[in-house]
């Protein structure tokens, strides 16, 4: 006949069966938990085939989503994939789309937890080899009308958020030799004197110039201080001898009453 002592101890294994059970669960619960920036959220864990490395590696980068792309610029060495897809789906929504990604800063995206320093100085220079990959095209493309001009600055614009003003210099057939920013100014206002613009001409030894500033606004309507700018450009392309064949603001065609997404002072009849 068993001992009393035994009958206890039988009678508690059971409890001490569901409690190990019991932890394991709580451990399994735990290691299924993702820290979102302050709220806890049951986390996924991604089979290997749904991972975006191996979709890419199966399918190729066009296959991928937008939040799986940006996912692959998150991760590295040590990250887990699905922490870069969560953080990249939250800059997504942050950021309105991909496309809204192109105007933000470094500071922009160390606001998201998880993104320190050094990955948002990366993050905003892919945006910037993008942007310049998509302007390159025609090595000396022509640019001898509005149109042309807006079409080649629309990509550089993109996602601007401060005024720029450029100077393209041309060629005796209207191609282009070199482009050349001149100043970058605040969301409001920007500078562009005529002899900085006309130096970068004289260097390029450039037989004519357009000249070319943005918007943020996506309103390309010329301001006051625009129509001053563009007089004394005029003025000054006379005493140099250098052609003004244009002076186009590049905005955005949704913000532009005519629907263009650009002003000519040429076509204006102002030059």
């Amino acid at each position: 006949m068993p001992s009393r002592a035994n009958a206890r101890a039988a009678t508690r294994q059971p409890d001490r069966a569901s409690g190990r059970e019991a932890h394991l669960r709580l451990g399994t619960m735990k290691q299924g938990m993702l820290d979102l920036g302050g709220e806890t959220e049951a986390a996924f864990t991604m089979a290997c085939g749904e991972q975006p490395q191996r979709r890419m590696e199966d399918f190729g980068a066009n296959a991928l989503s937008d939040t799986e792309l940006v996912a692959m610029l998150l991760q590295g060495s040590g990250t887990a994939p699905e922490w870069a897809v969560g953080t990249a789906s939250r800059l997504l929504a942050e950021a309105g789309s991909i496309r809204g990604l192109a105007s933000w800063a470094a500071t922009d995206y160390r606001r998201i937890k998880g993104i320190g320093r050094m990955k948002g100085a990366q993050l905003t220079a892919m945006a910037e080899i993008a942007r310049r990959m998509m302007t390159g095209g025609e090595m000396r493309p022509l640019l001898n009308r509005a149109e042309l001009i807006a079409a080649h600055f629309a990509p550089v614009v993109s996602g601007l958020a401060v005024e720029k003003f450029w100077v393209l210099c041309l060629d005796r057939k209207n191609r282009l030799l070199k482009r050349v920013e001149i100043t970058s100014g605040t969301a409001t206002a920007t500078l562009a004197h005529p002899r900085e613009v006309y130096r970068a001409a004289i260097r390029e030894s450039a037989s004519a110039i357009a000249c070319v500033h943005n918007h943020p606004s996506g309103d390309p309507a010329p301001s006051a201080p625009d129509l001053q700018v563009t007089r004394q450009l005029r003025e000054a392309s006379k005493a140099v001898n250098i052609e003004l064949i244009d002076h186009v603001i590049v905005g955005l065609p949704a913000n532009d009453p005519l629907g263009r997404g650009y002003f000519s002072f040429r076509s204006a009849g102002l030059l």
